[in-house]
């Protein structure tokens, strides 16, 4: 079988081995692929693995030989499954290898936006403690943990452990979504820390917009590690600039890279990071070990991770 990756640089900048895709059949990899090429270089592919590349109908329909396509993470919203369903194409994703990664990266920006960790360390880089008359300095209020209550929006996987290391820090837990047993307004009227993981639906696109954000905290805190649109940024950073909430801590965009616009990038007391919440080196391992796993299981008429639909 011929095997084609089509965007393999953001899962492997050369410190992980394909050799466990190299075993399963004759592999080619691309570190990126534009929209024009993506025809003519999965043509005569049995295989073919996608991060970010969008494998829609008008591209599958070029495609008579494709028995299967791997997404090479959780979400698989880039290929139109009911068509792959219609022509025979299996699916698969990666379920559950970030859980980990995503939980850690969330508390790091809760954590920064609670002491400001960056900007003092900067700070007394650029001479500031040097120069206080105190032993001590600090310019930004700072905060502890213990004692608030932190929200989660989306209770699945990453939601839970992300409520278990919450209460080890000695925060109470409300949640809402799936096992979640809050009514999604008065999580946001209680919580002093929102964070949102839920999946990207029609249901949760734009569900941070300025009315749901009016009805958080003035004090509160704001945590986007699962998928940019379901928070409208520029309601977002206007609640930011009038202190409606007061901070927020993003990992993911509604457009990736950002625009040079995108109002996030200007908005007061907001930690973006540039969508690393999936990416250490542990977690870009389980990933491509279980996407080996699901082709490995597929060619042997036991497929497993299926989407169907």
């Amino acid at each position: 079988m011929r095997i084609v990756i089509l965007d393999g640089y953001t899962l492997n900048p050369g410190d992980l081995d394909w050799e466990g895709f190299r075993a399963l059949g004759e592999l080619v990899v691309y570190d990126r692929t534009a929209k024009e090429d993506i025809v003519s270089r999965c043509k005569g592919a049995g295989a073919v693995f996608t991060n970010k590349v969008v494998l829609d109908k008008s591209t599958l329909s070029q495609l008579p030989e494709l028995e299967y396509i791997g997404v090479l993470a959780t979400g698989h919203n880039i290929v139109d499954s009911h068509y792959a369903l219609e022509k025979g194409i299996t699916v698969t994703n990666v379920p559950g290898y970030g859980t980990d990664s995503v939980v850690q990266l969330t508390f790091a920006l809760l954590l920064d936006l609670c002491l400001h960790v960056q900007h003092h360390s900067d700070a007394v880089h650029q001479g500031r403690w040097s120069s206080s008359p105190d032993f001590c300095f600090w310019d930004f209020p700072l905060a502890e943990l213990s004692g608030k209550t932190m929200g989660i929006v989306g209770y699945g996987t990453i939601g839970k452990k992300v409520g278990r290391v919450a209460t080890a820090f000695g925060m109470k837990v409300l949640a809402t979504g799936r096992g979640g047993g809050t009514s999604l307004g008065d999580l946001l009227g209680q919580s002093e820390v929102v964070s949102i993981h839920c999946p990207l639906t029609p249901e949760t696109r734009g569900l941070f917009n300025s009315a749901r954000l009016r009805k958080m905290r003035p004090s509160s805190l704001l945590l986007n590690t699962s998928r940019g649109p379901i928070i409208v940024e520029k309601d977002l950073a206007d609640a930011l600039a009038k202190g409606v909430i007061a901070g927020a801590g993003i990992d993911v965009l509604s457009v990736e890279p950002p625009l040079a616009d995108n109002p996030l990038l200007t908005a007061p007391n907001c930690v973006i990071t540039p969508h690393i919440g999936w990416a250490t080196q542990e977690a870009r391992g389980r990933l491509m070990n279980i996407a080996v796993q699901n082709l490995a299981s597929f060619m042997a008429g036991k497929p497993v991770n299926r989407i169907v639909g």
